[in-house]
């Protein structure tokens, strides 16, 4: 069924977007704001690992995405490809790269409608499109192990139409109950609801976050520091969200989560070694996380409470204020209906899963209260006020490919039901991971797509 975590995680400053804006791949949730698609959360795997494994399928090892950019004549459409990679017993290396052929495509046709006659002179010029540094982006990244359960990752990418590089940082550490994380970014990249994307000059965090105990109970906690003013990535006048303004904030959360079956089909061995007449056939199912027919419901209800030290949410507009304290609850309710085993090569599965999501029940109070009082309402401040429903619908279209559509609905009393999110995608689950599928997904919303390698995911 849909990740029920996010509830938690997206009130959090590293809950990773997949977006084909960065060369890794993602960009942050921003805490405040609703909870964003199922299918919009990054993919466990790192983006340069995907690469790796990806190329393997495509032609030259060359990986299509499509993005929109500050400069329209560089085009939306862009090639990825891993360049190099190296690699030892507890350290890798990779070096990406990024091609926008559009502008160089135009330049060169525009070059060549005016030539009377071919000459050297003429070559020379052309050749000159293919270094003009804005077509291109590169990236490096590398991982170390420093112990069995410590490593540290660094990265660092330029965008030839872009000032300035993005630097990262990540040290993991593992504990046998939790996991602690100590990440930088300079600058970093966030997603707000409305697909609009914002640049924190500087981001750290401190997070420690406990494993899911066998009754449900989960917790996290930890530490975050904006540094400079956000800027808006898209060309916006509006102001950007409290929660990226400059200041150090101190965060902790817990939640309690459970799931009930009220019916499930278990996959029994006959089902996946099947008697012929020339010996046994070993069939499992093309996921093994939809193997299973079942209809079931999953919920989760926590609260957070939070401290914001050198309280920077200065703005030109005197009613936008960032509490120095806050506290708050949130839930989430998932009804998930499974048919078919996801085995046979036409219509075995078919998924249906509707999660009602209260992202602050204080600002959801408030709402209801002021409907009540027949009061108006700030939309611009009343973002959490609504809650929202997400519908996942899945279905097989031969064999191992299924077409996904993940929509969210916002259940605002005002005006109504409002479409507010919307991802379709085309899946392609690899037998032989298990659980892992190839996704090309396109949001019409944001104008982006791209092709990613998900691991252990419904």
């Amino acid at each position: 069924m849909a990740n029920m975590r996010t509830a938690m995680d997206a009130a959090f400053w590293d809950l990773n977007i997949s977006t084909p804006r960065t060369l890794d791949g993602t960009a942050r949730s921003i805490p405040g704001e609703p909870i964003p698609l199922d299918r919009s959360t990054a993919s466990k795997a790192l983006r340069i690992q995907q690469l790796s494994l990806l190329g393997n399928g495509f032609p030259l090892g060359i990986i299509p995405s499509y993005s929109p950019t500050s400069r329209k004549e560089l085009g939306s459409f862009a090639l990825q490809s891993l360049l190099f990679k190296a690699a030892t017993s507890n350290w890798w290396l990779g070096f990406t790269g990024q091609f926008r052929p559009k502008k160089l495509v135009s330049d060169i046709k525009a070059e060549l409608s005016s030539v009377d006659e071919w000459e050297l002179p003429i070559l020379k010029d052309i050749g000159k499109h293919f270094l003009e540094k804005s077509l291109y982006a590169f990236g490096l990244c590398s991982q170390l192990s420093l112990t069995p359960s410590s490593s540290l990752l660094l990265s660092t990418e330029k965008h030839g139409e872009k000032k300035g590089r993005r630097l990262r940082a990540m040290l993991f550490h593992k504990l046998p109950e939790h996991d602690v994380t100590l990440e930088a970014a300079w600058p970093e990249l966030f997603l707000d609801h409305k697909g609009r994307y914002w640049e924190v000059p500087e981001s750290i965090s401190l997070d420690c976050s406990s494993l899911v105990s066998e009754d449900g109970l989960r917790y996290r906690f930890g530490l975050h520091k904006n540094g400079g003013h956000p800027r808006a990535v898209d060309n916006i006048t509006d102001e950007p969200p409290l929660s990226l303004m400059q200041g150090i904030c101190g965060k902790a959360a817990a939640s309690y989560e459970k799931s009930k079956d009220f019916w499930r089909i278990k996959e029994k061995k006959e089902d996946i070694i099947i008697e012929t007449d020339k010996g046994r056939i070993y069939r499992p199912s093309y996921d093994i996380r939809l193997r299973e027919p079942h209809a079931a419901v999953s919920g989760i209800i926590g609260g957070t409470l939070e401290a914001w030290l050198n309280n920077g949410s200065s703005s030109s507009s005197a009613s936008r204020h960032r509490s120095p304290f806050g506290v708050d609850l949130f839930g989430s309710l998932c009804y998930t209906f499974q048919h078919g085993k996801f085995k046979e090569s036409f219509g075995d599965l078919t998924r249906v899963d509707a999660r009602l999501d209260v992202s602050s029940a204080l600002g959801l109070a408030k709402q209801v209260s002021k409907v009540f009082r027949k009061a108006s309402s700030n939309n611009a401040r009343d973002v959490l006020s609504s809650p929202r429903l997400e519908l996942i619908l899945q279905q097989q279209v031969a064999g191992p490919i299924v077409f996904r559509v993940d929509s969210k609905f916002s259940l605002n009393s005002p005006t109504g039901v409002q479409l507010e999110d919307f991802v379709c995608s085309l899946n392609y689950s690899l037998k032989l991971l298990q659980s892992g599928k190839v996704v090309a997904w396109y949001s019409p919303k944001r104008k982006e797509g791209m092709i990613e390698l998900r691991l252990f995911e419904f």
